[in-house]
């Protein structure tokens, strides 16, 4: 693709029995986009960032604004569409 700009459609987070469980539908990922939301999901989760805060990373557009990456393992494909 020439442009790395993607579109998040939907983030949708959920507890499952044990599991906190997040979702997420785009129009496409780049390397690492769903480790890095989720290691900044985490940290809000952890109240380690204020909610707010999610707004502020996107609107400065600036990679080092956002969490860590989280570790992959715990991390699972859940499925592809191609519309």
């Amino acid at each position: 693709s020439k442009s790395s700009v993607r579109t998040i459609y939907e983030a949708k987070v959920y507890r499952n029995l044990d599991r906190v469980c997040i979702e997420l539908t785009g129009n496409g990922f780049l390397y690492n986009m769903v480790r890095i939301i989720m290691g900044t999901l985490l940290k809000c989760g952890m109240n380690m960032y204020p909610p707010e805060h999610v707004k502020e990373i996107l609107d400065a557009k600036d990679r080092a604004a956002a969490g860590p990456k989280a570790e992959a393992c715990g991390l699972q494909l859940v499925g592809i569409e191609y519309l």
